[in-house]
């Protein structure tokens, strides 16, 4: 594996899976894997799971690790190329990602997206052109359209959890505050409509008009926009929050009750409540969810180590090959 982008990088997700819950089981068989060789970890925005749970599963495999914040640390970054740099940008993409990867065997990048220009955001820039200056495997640590190693981490968990052979999973989406990225509800979407179409899930989407996700990342769900309907039979809910593709980043007001409770629950088969966390008490989910018998999330977070793990422990096998 050369990079961990999106879930066209992994042929079959049953392996993966597999894999990932194998090493949960024994978490230190291939300590000497990753023995001399260092994961850099380069972060533009904050993290609190994806920093702890891949720096784990870097130790895990004997790896040494170097964390840069580079919004706090680094310089500020020139991506566009044919530029006079007199601006206040410091050093250019080109040789900061060279550099990083004279240092490290594997890197990891986490950036969010602006959520002002569609076009710049969705074509992946910084993220690209990291991964051709580098020269080393690259790990997606969220970028402006994915969060691949959250996605895993939640087949993962639906796997450990389900209790039907091909669970209902829902995608449901929960008003917040502010504008969020659409990072991880399409990079949810993106492998639960693969898992289906590998016949592992049957997977729906139920959002409020005006917050359709592009069809890039949809292709096979069901998709509506009624959640007493959505929530049906369903196995597994995952909650989530998302601003508006189409109009760009733009919050559409939502009269209707869009968050789960226990009452919602109701309309489940007892399903199990999953969330990506950071997660806002009692305005994405309830507390009663939350601190509840059906809550995922603390366990669904604790998966991260394993996804993280199965992914260096495949670019690692790769390096050593």
């Amino acid at each position: 594996m050369k990079k961990f982008f999106s879930v066209s990088d992994v042929e079959n997700l049953n392996d993966i899976v597999n894999e990932a819950l194998s090493l949960k089981a024994k978490p230190h068989a291939n300590e000497e894997l990753g023995k001399y060789k260092t994961l850099g970890l380069v972060f533009l925005n904050p993290s609190l799971r994806t920093r702890l749970s891949t720096q784990k599963a870097a130790m895990n495999l004997g790896m040494n690790v170097m964390v840069m914040n580079m919004d706090k640390d680094g310089w500020a970054l020139e991506t566009r190329d044919g530029v006079v740099m007199n601006g206040t940008t410091v050093e250019h993409i080109r040789e900061a990602a060279a550099v990083m990867g004279e240092y490290c065997d594997i890197l990891g990048l986490r950036s969010f997206p602006s959520l002002k220009d569609k076009e710049a955001d969705y074509n992946e820039d910084l993220f690209n052109k990291f991964i051709s200056y580098c020269g080393v495997p690259v790990i997606s640590l969220e970028s402006a359209t994915r969060h691949p190693l959250q996605s895993l981490t939640d087949l993962i968990t639906i796997t450990e959890y389900k209790q039907v052979e091909k669970p209902k999973v829902v995608l449901a989406w929960a008003p917040h505050v502010k504008a969020l990225p659409q990072a991880v509800p399409n990079s949810f979407a993106e492998w639960m409509s693969k898992a289906q179409a590998q016949g592992l899930v049957d997977f729906t989407i139920a959002h409020p008009p005006g917050y359709d996700l592009s069809q890039e990342f949809t292709q096979g769900a069901t998709i509506t926009q009624n959640l007493d309907a959505a929530l049906d039979n369903a196995d597994f809910v995952y909650v989530k929050n998302w601003s508006s593709f189409k109009d760009y980043g733009k919050v559409y007001p939502v009269t209707d009750d869009w968050m789960m409770n226990n009452e919602k629950l109701k309309l489940t088969n007892s399903a199990k409540v999953m969330h990506c966390l950071p997660v806002r008490r009692d305005l994405e989910l309830s507390s009663e969810i939350l601190d509840g018998p059906n809550s995922l999330v603390i366990k669904e977070a604790g998966n991260r180590v394993w996804a993280a793990q199965v992914v260096l422990k495949r670019m690692l096998e790769d390096l050593n090959k």
